[in-house]
């Protein structure tokens, strides 16, 4: 069975928004070579830091939310830990109350984006 999670990783800032985008890319096929299905995913570009990590006080920020197999997650956490372009990541369980938030958060942002348009 797969269970629902939202995982977001800072990339390096040493990194031009092409290589951030391409980083995200590897993880994104490495979840659907796992078996695992994207959901959702959002790059939100460069940001600053609350506090520097390595000595960096910008990231760039990259969510992904997807379903997959609880046994995977910890060997997606370890290929995050082992890679120097991640500075930090979290991955969550969603609950049905994660979900729905979720749910709710991607409307807006279609919402928001149509009426742009």
């Amino acid at each position: 069975m797969l269970n629902h999670y939202e995982n977001i990783m800072i990339i390096t800032p040493i990194l031009s928004d092409d290589q951030a985008k391409k980083t995200a890319k590897e993880y994104e096929n490495y979840l659907i070579k796992q078996n695992g299905k994207i959901v959702y995913q959002e790059h939100w570009g460069l940001k600053k830091l609350a506090y520097p990590i390595q000595k960096k006080k910008s990231g760039c920020y990259h969510l992904f939310e997807f379903l997959f197999h609880s046994h995977l997650v910890s060997d997606l956490d370890f290929k995050l830990r082992q890679d120097e372009r991640i500075l930090r990541f979290l991955t969550v369980k969603l609950d049905k109350y994660g979900i729905k938030y979720a749910e709710k958060r991607r409307d807006k942002l279609l919402k928001n984006d149509n009426n742009k348009l």
